[in-house]
Parts: structure tokens; C-alpha cells; sequence
């Protein structure tokens, strides 16, 4: 908030970087440090040659954007697509873990394991016991990559890695995501909707300053192709966040009708009727905050990491929250992996009868 007033306003801190946090990490911008959660902004103070300004900074960086363009173009056989512009799977993000799954195979990818520990063996490998469906197992691996959230990171890894205990400290509100439908005649008159289209845009984000509940909504109908069926529009919306912990204490009936009402305050006409409830879903520990003092939790992580080849920890707390910063940081992440086992010399000779063994084991 401090960052933000001081260069842009407070007019502009309320209207636009208020929703957008909210909408982002659901945070409270007064607890999250802009040089962990907005670091591309951060970045552009006192970049440039024009003077300490973000308009400086921002000068250079679309000159350096344009020549990061130039000395890595797309492949070819990519898709086309316009600059900001979004996409998604046809049968939704579902599909890239599913194609993952069944690249792998079944004998490789487990659901329902609960990770309990993970172990150095003398003989340098890492034994992980999980309890599964037919009981406990273990495996031996090589290498360990540990994706899971801060809560379940910390107690799993804190022998090993113990910064990783500080994880603890990293705190993620409860967050509902609510899918609602309505008929497209029940909408208001939008800027840049139509009777036909009523929904153009991404969706809206909406200021504390409002008075309204739900932190904002993607108009899922309106971004995506066959989202809904004809004459309808789909909403997804996200309610609670930091400031608004008494979300994870309501009804799923109480949440479906205040997101109802704030669609309707923003959206519908005064006569619509409630819209069509398809999911929710409350998530009671959503989004890790990048608050003061997070960096700090990060660099001792690392020092203590590197003191533990072989095991690696990744996570949105680590990566950014965004979907492409953690594919991002999980393709980096792999050639990580696969370096450290072309020289890894971990013998293998002495492994329990008992136990699986295995390269890599990932966990998330």
C-alpha cells in the first residue's frame, strides 16, 4: 500500500491495486511486501534512465520485453495469440494433469498416497513412507521433489531441510470459489455487452471501498467457448480471502446466497431471478501471502536446501501464485532434477526387500 500511494495515489491504490491483490493472492495489501508479491512492479523503481518513477522503469522494461522477444522467438508450431490474451484447455486445467498422468502411466502416478515422512538412509538415498489405500508403503529414490502446501511442507521436511519449519509461519486464508449461471436476458446493460452478448471482458474485480463481499468474478462464458449452454452465461466468483476470514464459518447454502447478491447488485437486473447453483467449493487454506519477511523464510530455505542434494521443495509459496509461474518453475525445476541425478552416485546395493525403489519420487 505504502509503495503504491506513494507513486500513484491513493485514488489509484483503492481502485486498482486493492482489487487486483484481492483478486490475486486475496490478501490484505497493508501485510503483503511488494518486493515478494509484486516484484515485476517493484522491479521498475529506479529502472530506466529517466529518473527513480515507475514510468521510467516501465519504458525500459517494454525494451527489454520486445528484445527478449527477438533473441527467443515462439516455435512456429505454436499457436497465434494476441499479447495478454488468455487460454485454456477445452475440458479445462483438469486436462494437463490428466495428460501428465497418463504419459506416466498408472504404475507411476498414485492418488490417495498421504506422505507421512521422508528419510536420509545411510547409504545416501531418501526412503518415503506413505500410507496408502492397502497400507503403508515405502520407497527409495534417488532424489525427492516436495510440491505439497506450507502446512504439510513443513512437518514433512523440517528434519531434513530445517528452515523448512518456518513454512509454519507462512499464512494462507480460506477462499470459496462459487459457479453460478444466469439467462443472458437477466443481465444489465454492460459497457461493451449486447442483448445477444451481455458478458465481454474477462470479468470484474471489485474495491473494498464497494461494500460488496465477493472479491471478484471471472465471466467464464465471455473468456472461454463452451462454457455454457445457449442463452446462458457462467459466473465464477471468489468470496473470503485475509479480510474476510469468517467465509470458512458460513453454510455452503450462505455463501451461494451472498455471491447470488453481490451478482445481482453488480451484474443482473433488479427482477432477475437467483441463478443456478453448480459448485462450491471452500478452500480453508487457499493462497500463501507474500507478506513482510517472506524473502527471509525463501533464502533460508535455500541455504538449507543446498545442504540436502537431492531433495526439493517447490510450491506456489516459492514459485509465485500465478498458473504459468509454477509451470514455469516446475519446467526449471525438472532439468534441476535431472542434472542432479546424471551425477548422482548414491549406491543402491543394500535397499530392503521390502521397500520400492525408484529415481525420483514427486509428491504434491
Amino acid at each position: 500500500q505504502d509503495f503504491v500511494t506513494r507513486h500513484l495515489g491513493k485514488e489509484t491504490f483503492e481502485r486498482i491495486i486493492d482489487p487486483f491483490v484481492s483478486g490475486v493472492y486475496a490478501g490484505d495489501p497493508q501485510e503483503l511486501a511488494m518486493r515478494a508479491a509484486l516484484k515485476k512492479i517493484y522491479r521498475l523503481e529506479g529502472l530506466g534512465n529517466f529518473g527513480p518513477g515507475l514510468v521510467s522503469g516501465a519504458i525500459e522494461r517494454f525494451q527489454e520485453i520486445a528484445q527478449e522477444k527477438k533473441d527467443n522467438p515462439p516455435d512456429p508450431a505454436w499457436p497465434t495469440y494476441k499479447a495478454g490474451e488468455l487460454g485454456s484447455f477445452r475440458k479445462g486445467l483438469q486436462t494437463l494433469p490428466n495428460a501428465v498422468a497418463n504419459y506416466l502411466g498408472e504404475n507411476k502416478v498414485k492418488t490417495s498416497y498421504t506422505l507421512e515422512t521422508v528419510e536420509k538412509t545411510n547409504e545416501g538415498q531418501f526412503k518415503a513412507t506413505f500410507d496408502t489405500p492397502d497400507g503403508k508403503q515405502t520407497i527409495l529414490a534417488k532424489s525427492v521433489c516436495l510440491t505439497s502446501p506450507t502446512r504439510v511442507t513443513c512437518k514433512i521436511a523440517k528434519d531434513l531441510i530445517p528452515a523448512a519449519a518456518r513454512l509454519e509461519e507462512v499464512y494462507s486464508p480460506p477462499v470459496a470459489s462459487v459457479t453460478m449461471a444466469y439467462k443472458k436476458e437477466w443481465f444489465k446493460s454492460l459497457p461493451g455487452g449486447t442483448k445477444e452478448e451481455p458478458l465481454r471482458g474477462f470479468g470484474h474485480l471489485l474495491p473494498r471501498t464497494m461494500g460488496v463481499r465477493s472479491l471478484g468474478t471471472i465471466w467464464s462464458s465471455s473468456l472461454f467457448p463452451n462454457r455454457a449452454p445457449e442463452g446462458w452465461e457462467l459466473l465464477l466468483t471468489y468470496i473470503g480471502g485475509a479480510r474476510d476470514r469468517a467465509i470458512q464459518d458460513l453454510s455452503e447454502e450462505e455463501i451461494y446466497e451472498q455471491v447470488d447478491k453481490d451478482n445481482h447488485q453488480i451484474l443482473l437486473r433488479d427482477d432477475a431471478p437467483e441463478g443456478i447453483k453448480l459448485g462450491c467449493r471452500v478452500w480453508g487454506t487457499a493462497i500463501p501471502q507474500y507478506r513482510k519477511g517472506h524473502l527471509e523464510i525463501l533464502e533460508a530455505l535455500e541455504a538449507d536446501e543446498a545442504k540436502c542434494p537431492g531433495f526439493f521443495l517447490g510450491g506456489n509459496y516459492r514459485t509465485g501464485v500465478a498458473f504459468g509461474d509454477c509451470v514455469a518453475f516446475g519446467i526449471t525445476e525438472a532439468q534441476r532434477v535431472v542434472d542432479f541425478l546424471a551425477t548422482s552416485t548414491t549406491a543402491s546395493a543394500s535397499e530392503p526387500a521390502a521397500a520400492a525403489t525408484s529415481t525420483t519420487v514427486a509428491v504434491s
